[in-house]
């Protein structure tokens, strides 16, 4: 059951959002802030799961509060709710787990509810298992539980993630791709191209022609791009204890 803080600083919108946090099943408890200062003096004494944000807010914004909670020492899952589209791409680039339009439909915001379940379920995972994560995925109804250590790499599929096995497997998780991006990186995940984050331990040959770049892992092959090239050529030299 996650802990939800719902923070909008115009008060209907923010008596809908609450009103609707609560009437999901993954829902445990609702706070509610009416802007951002509140919002922190309220996480002084009290841990949530999820902030649910509106951007726009009168002194610290949503986006300004976002990165405060970044450098909790355990942050909660962000989701903003906006009736602007225009913060899109920075609210990603914050790792908010989605980005909900006002008005709400009911069943948008259960999406995003499990999204935020999903993240919050790894993080609390990743804190149990200490060296691996236990990932749950649905399919068709059933849950399957993939450990990290299984997965060769991951390839962007909307605004979800899409997770390779080493045995050929594929499995759907409801979260971004930049989302597990932050999370794995720590432990040997790099970016090679902005739909792909791979294993470094997966990875068998790196190949170069015509000065573009791709890796192989298995049976399959996948591009670099040249952002990323120069920081995927470093870390796989200091893996293989190299020197440049």
């Amino acid at each position: 059951m996650l802990s939800v803080l719902a923070v909008d600083d115009e008060p209907p919108a923010l008596a809908e959002l609450a009103y609707l946090l609560e009437q999901d099943e993954h829902v445990g408890q609702v706070l509610t802030a009416g802007d951002g200062a509140a919002a922190l003096r309220l996480l002084e004494h009290q841990h949530v799961d999820t902030v649910f944000l509106d951007i726009r807010m009168p002194g610290l914004s949503g986006l300004d509060l976002a990165r405060v909670l970044a450098r909790f020492r355990r942050p909660p899952a962000v989701v903003f709710v906006t009736a602007y589209d225009d913060h899109a791409v920075t609210a990603f680039d914050l790792h908010a787990v989605d980005y909900v339009m006002k008005p709400y439909r009911r069943e948008r915001l259960f999406e995003a509810i499990r999204r935020a379940t999903d993240a919050v379920s790894g993080a609390r995972s990743a804190a149990d298992d200490g060296d691996d994560e236990t990932i749950s995925v649905e399919l068709g109804g059933v849950t399957r539980f993939i450990r990290r250590s299984e997965v060769a790499y991951v390839s962007a599929q909307g605004d979800y993630a899409r997770l390779h096995t080493a045995d050929g497997g594929s499995h759907l998780l409801r979260m971004p791709l930049a989302t597990l991006e932050d999370r794995w990186a720590p432990v040997g995940f790099v970016r090679i191209h902005r739909s792909y984050l791979v294993a470094l331990t997966s990875i068998e040959e790196l190949r170069a022609d015509a000065g573009r770049y791709t890796v192989v892992i298995g049976d399959t092959t996948l591009p670099v791009s040249r952002r990323h090239t120069r920081e995927l050529r470093d870390r796989l030299v200091r893996r293989a204890g190299g020197t440049r």
